[in-house]
Formats: structure tokens, C-alpha cells, sequence
């Protein structure tokens, strides 16, 4: 269908004319589609959730479960209904359907009501319509994700070439194109497909900040685990680092002689004299051939340069030694002889030159491949993200821009599928999964070791598992909040079933067939979206319904973004329900057999008796529906004024604070 501009236009009011003339004069381009308005007004419509917690799915202690959160439910709901996180999100990371023909599904009753709960139909690749589709399906996803973001906050979205230009556009339009930090191409396939066309060995994440002057970038950690002095190096500490980089560059592919074995080394591998070279997919990198022989002429040994007719560049040899790539044998070389005595005298002095030979699987000293020292003072807090993860460490970050990931910094498609067969199984029949290593590349880099990770699109739960697995790697306190429907078209809510199952097996080390590996610790809340919320439905609430209303929606703005409140199981308590993390108690008046009770002098006092029984000091947070008694030691909230405030809405049912919705 084509977009009627003149149609649409007269529909836009003075405001929406304005805010659009003011984006045509700075951006200068902008992305149209039919039904353009509605999707950007869409958000605006949905409706709150009830939020059901599921004690049965639930894994870990209380209180780690009060930290993390898979939430069962539309991720737009699901995000409306997350009201108290709004501006506290320090990253997103996701991976919406790609729009293939096989996944995305769309409701054209959306257009005008985004709480009709059915998903649509599949849109095929047939689907004259399928680009207008998805783009106003992600707009107001878009818009919601940008308000849940902290004035820090990063959105991390994967896509693949199907959707990257309209996404691209609507991020510049959400987003703004000033506030793009990243677009990162990564290898998700480590070889290439035969065919007619461009084998597509590679997928995107688009980078953007909510303002990118507030923004932060991270660099990305080194193992210092691993750092040694084994040579009594003067300068102190030092990490062995490999000089070779994966990238044929013919001039800076060339062999090293080893002043030890003679062996010749090639930046992707050692040559073994039979004729078949290494293959040309690396080269040397850090050091200019000058320094290499620099650094080899310290072993106390000559090198020359000499051409080997292996088709690279000049190889550094031994001077005078015979060395050929045929009908050669170190072993007998007298020069090898010599310069090994004088290499290994060297080596027994300590400080060795920056250039170095590792000892190899025999543990033969020096027999091994070349190798830099690296001081622990030049490796500072790590390394900047960049195009190539073995150039050199730098003291500041620099601007991501446009940067390829090679599989081995960021793992690939198939990596991923094993990853998820090994903790859940094969046979789960989800192929969109992303490896751990690129989700948890980019949560080191943009979100801080406490910091908050949100995942609209969960899928089998990758997100939530690169959290823990970061948290126990790096002792870290990163908390996630994960939002999957699932397939329920298929029968299968798969929140609660594949995403659960891998949660739950990374937290608890269980694995198929009995099988045992490192739980990662930590654990989270499963919830379920159900009904609208008003205030009809919060007066006619059962207890159970209430407490766990209160429990999920709380919040107050000195500690807006703290986890949830953890529920009080004892039914020796008529009003405890719950505790936050300084431990404070939240009590439910509720009237034995009735509905929500008033805060009375007696009611207080069995708050006092209470209280006093599970040791927990003033203020206590009092739910009730009218205050008859006051006390300085009481903080009280009103049912429902104070749950529909927390959920966004005023009194009215209508959405308050409508600038943050923006």
C-alpha cells in the first residue's frame, strides 16, 4: 500500500506539524510509511498489566530472586507495566524478529488497539506489506525501550540485512543520528555458503545512546591471571601476549626463524618443512619488521632478510644459516646449533628482549611460538572495543563506529546453538539464538558492573545467562529483566519453558541427562502478565492477588530502581507481606474474609505486634484503603491511589507523567 502523505499530513495536529518540520530542518531525512501517526501514538494506548508472581518458577534464594526478573507477556505491555524501572535501565541488549518470513508475527488490530492480546498471523516474505509491517510493530517498541533507558543508557538491537536501512532510520528518528555510537558487524558464520549471490556470513548490532554525552564506554577486560615476571623483568609484571592478528596482509605474513629449533614460524602456525605452507589469514601485528629484528638480534644471534619464495613477505633467518622451505633440516644446521647455545645463555640471564619464544607442549624451553611481553602497567583497565581485538592497548576508549567482530571475539551462529543444546538439550527447535560471547562483549562495554540489563525480545534466555555468567567470571552485580511470550499459537509459552529451563540450568548447574556442571549462582522472579489494571480491578483483587501487586509494583524515588520486594511465606503474619532491602516490613490491611481494611489504632497495633515479632524496626509501609490512624511510625499508602501511581496512572486511570513516556 502506498503512504497518501497528503492524507496523513491533514490528520497531524499543530504540534505533531512542528515536531515534524523540526526534524525535516535538522535530520533533513526521514522515514514515511503508511500509518506513520498512529504507530508513534500507539505507545500512549497500552494499558498496565496485572503482574502474577509464580512461586513454583522462582529459582534461587529470596533475595537473589528479588534482583532478576522473566516476565511471561507482550513486551510492549510488559514494558508499559514496568513503570517504576522508566529511566533506570542502564542497557538494552535484544534481538527482535529479523522479518525472514518465518518468525514475525503481526495483528493489524494493533493499528488501533495494542492490547488486543493475539499475535497475527506470520508475515511471509511474500507480503507486499511485511517492511510497513514490522516497522510499525518496532516504532513504539522503539519509543518505550528509549524511556526506560537512564539518561546514560545504551540500546544494543541485533538485526540482520532484511530490516537494517528501516531500522537504522527509526533509530535516527527515536534515538537521534547524533546519538549513534556503534554499528557492529559480527561473523555469525565462519565460512562461507556456496551460491549464486554474496555468502552472508555476517549480522549487525546497532549502537545507539540516549545521550550520547552522558553515555559510557567501557573497556574490555583483561585476564590478569595470567601475568607473570618468570624472567625477572626489570619493568615488573608482564602478560604474554600473541602477535598475530587474523587478516591476510602478505607484507606482514612473513616467517620467523626460531634462534632455538630453527623452526620457521608463521603468524597462523609453524612450518614443518613438508611443503605445505600455513595459510595466508594472518600477520603480524604490534611490531614493525625494524623491532623484530631489533628484539631477535637481543637473543645474541644475526638475522637477515631473506626471500623464501613462499609468496610473502621477506622472512627473518639466521645469517648464514642454509634455511630453505625444501630439502632443509634445522637439526643439522650448524648456525642453529650455535645461535640455540647462545639464545639459551641468554634466556638463563632473565630479562628476556620483548620478543620471546614460549616453551612448547614438551615443555623444551623456547621451542614454542613467538610471543610479546606485555607489561601489566601498558594493559591499564583493559582493552578499547575496536576493529580488530589484537591491535595495540590504549589508555583512553575511542569511538566504536563502524567495526567488524571476527567469530573468535564474538563467537558465531553455530557456537550458539551448541551453547543452548549443551544446558537444555537438543531438540528445542530454536535457531535464532545469540552466543554468549557477543552479549556478554557488550555488556562489559556498556553497562557498569552494578548496572541494569533489559531484554525485550528474551528468546531462549542468552541475556540473562551472559549476566550470570559475567557476574561469577568478574564478580560483578549486574541484575536483568528478560520479557518472552513464548509461541503460544504453538501451544508453547516458552518463558516458561525453554527460557525458564535455561536460567534456571545456569544457575543451578543442571544440565540434560543428569549431568552436573558450575552453577553461576544467582537466581530470579518468574511473572506473569494477566489482566488490564484500574482501579476497579485493584478494589475487587483477592489478598494473594494484592500482596503480589504491591510486591511488583513499589517504588519511591530515593530508591527507584532497587529489586523488588521480597515476599513474606509465613501465615503466622495477617499483614506482613513483604520486605525490601534495608529490610524495612510492607504490610496489607486486609479485613479477615473481606476486602482491603483501613489503618485503625487497632490495625496498628497488630502492625507493632508484627513488626516487633520479626524484628523489624520503623518505618513500616502500610497498604490500606483509607488512614483513620496516624503514627510517626507509619508510612502510609493508599489502595489503589499508590498502586496506580506506581503503575503510571493517576486516579483517572489515565497515564500520568506523559514527558517520560516520550
Amino acid at each position: 500500500m502506498e503512504f497518501d502523505f497528503e492524507a496523513e499530513l491533514s490528520k497531524l495536529t499543530r504540534e505533531e506539524l512542528e515536531r515534524l518540520a523540526k526534524s525535516m530542518m535538522t535530520s533533513g531525512v526521514a522515514l514515511s510509511f503508511h500509518g506513520k501517526r498512529s504507530a508513534m501514538q500507539i505507545a500512549k494506548k497500552v494499558r498496565p498489566r496485572q503482574t502474577r508472581r509464580e512461586p513454583k518458577l522462582h529459582v534461587g534464594s529470596p533475595e537473589a530472586q528479588s534482583k532478576n526478573m522473566l516476565i511471561e507477556g507482550e513486551n510492549l505491555q510488559a514494558m508499559v507495566t514496568l513503570y517504576k524501572y522508566r529511566g533506570q535501565v542502564d542497557l538494552i541488549v535484544t534481538d527482535p524478529p529479523y522479518n525472514t518470513g518465518q518468525y514475525f508475527r503481526y495483528n493489524d488490530r494493533w493499528d488501533n488497539d495494542p492490547n488486543d492480546p493475539e499475535l497475527g498471523t506470520i508475515v511471509s516474505s511474500e507480503d507486499g506489506s511485511r517492511h510497513t509491517k514490522w516497522i510499525k510493530a518496532m516504532m513504539p517498541r522503539l519509543q518505550i525501550m528509549k524511556a526506560m533507558l537512564k539518561p546514560s543508557g545504551v540500546l544494543a538491537i541485533c538485526i540482520d540485512d532484511n530490516e537494517l536501512f528501516h531500522l537504522g532510520m527509526m533509530l535516527d528518528e527515536v534515538f537521534g543520528e547524533k546519538n549513534r555510537l556503534a554499528i557492529i558487524n559480527w561473523q555469525k558464520a565462519y565460512s562461507p555458503k556456496g551460491g549464486k549471490s554474496v555468502s552472508k556470513t555476517t549480522d549487525y548490532v546497532l549502537v545507539y545512546a540516549k545521550d550520547k554525552g552522558l553515555a559510557k564506554m567501557d573497556l574490555l577486560p583483561i585476564d590478569r591471571s595470567g601475568s607473570k615476571n618468570i624472567d625477572g623483568d626489570d619493568s615488573g609484571d608482564w602478560i604474554p601476549t600473541d602477535p598475530s592478528a587474523r587478516q591476510n596482509r602478505e607484507k606482514t605474513a612473513y616467517a620467523i626463524q626460531s634462534p632455538f629449533t630453527g623452526n620457521l614460524h608463521y603468524p597462523n602456525g609453524e612450518y614443518e618443512y613438508d611443503g605445505n605452507l600455513p595459510e595466508a589469514r594472518a600477520h603480524w601485528v604490534n611490531f614493525t619488521k625494524a623491532e623484530a629484528k631489533k628484539h631477535l638480534r637481543e637473543w645474541g644471534v644475526a638475522y637477515v632478510e631473506k626471500d623464501l619464495g613462499d609468496g610473502r613477505g621477506n622472512a627473518l633467518v639466521l645469517s648464514g644459516s642454509s634455511v630453505a622451505l625444501e630439502g632443509y633440516n634445522p637439526a643439522s644446521d650448524p648456525v642453529v646449533q650455535l645461535a640455540a647455545k647462545k639464545a639459551l645463555e641468554r634466556r638463563e640471564k632473565g630479562n628476556w628482549p620483548k620478543l620471546f619464544f614460549r616453551d612448547d607442549r614438551k615443555r623444551r624451553p623456547g621451542a614454542g611460538r613467538p610471543r610479546l611481553k606485555t607489561p601489566i602497567d601498558v594493559v591499564r583497565a583493559g582493552m578499547i572495543p575496536t576493529t580488530f581485538w589484537d591491535e595495540e592497548f590504549y589508555e583512553t576508549p575511542a569511538d566504536v563506529g563502524s567495526v567488524t567482530w571476527p567469530h573468535a571475539q564474538s563467537g558465531h551462529s553455530d557456537m550458539a546453538k551448541k551453547e543452548l543444546d549443551e544446558i537444555v538439550g537438543k531438540g528445542h527447535a530454536f535457531d535464532t539464538v545469540k552466543p554468549l560471547r557477543l552479549l556478554k562483549k557488550i555488556i562489559q562495554i556498556w553497562c557498569p558492573d552494578n548496572g541494569l540489563v533489559l531484554d525485550p525480545y528474551a528468546g531462549s534466555g542468552s541475556t540473562g545467562h551472559a549476566v550470570l555468567e559475567l557476574n561469577m567470571e568478574l564478580e560483578a552485580d549486574r541484575r536483568f529483566i528478560l520479557i518472552e511470550q513464548g509461541a503460544p499459537e504453538n501451544g508453547d509459552k516458552y518463558a516458561r519453558t525453554l527460557t525458564w529451563q535455561r536460567l534456571h540450568n545456569a544457575v543451578t548447574g543442571k544440565r540434560p541427562n543428569g549431568k552436573k556442571a558450575k552453577p553461576l549462582g544467582g537466581g530470579f522472579e518468574y511473572r506473569l502478565l494477566t489482566k488490564t489494571i484500574d482501579a476497579k480491578t485493584v478494589l475487587t483483587m483477592q489478598r494473594d492477588e494484592l500482596i503480589d501487586v504491591v510486591l511488583t509494583s513499589h517504588w519511591e524515588n530515593h530508591k527507584r530502581s532497587a529489586p523488588s520486594l521480597k515476599r513474606v511465606d509465613d501465615e503466622s503474619y495477617q499483614y506482613l507481606v513483604g520486605l525490601d532491602q534495608n529490610e524495612e516490613g510492607y504490610f496489607l490491611i486486609w479485613d479477615n474474609g473481606g476486602p482491603v481494611g483501613s489503618l485503625s489504632l487497632d490495625t496498628y497495633k497488630k502492625v507493632a505486634l508484627e513488626a516487633k515479632k520479626a524484628s523489624i524496626e520503623p518505618p513500616f509501609h502500610v497498604y490500606a484503603r483509607y488512614e483513620m490512624f496516624q503514627s510517626p511510625n507509619v508510612r502510609f499508602w493508599k489502595i489503589p491511589d499508590k498502586i496506580l501511581a506506581d503503575l503510571g496512572l493517576n486516579e483517572n486511570d489515565e497515564y500520568n507523567n506523559e514527558d517520560e513516556r516520550a
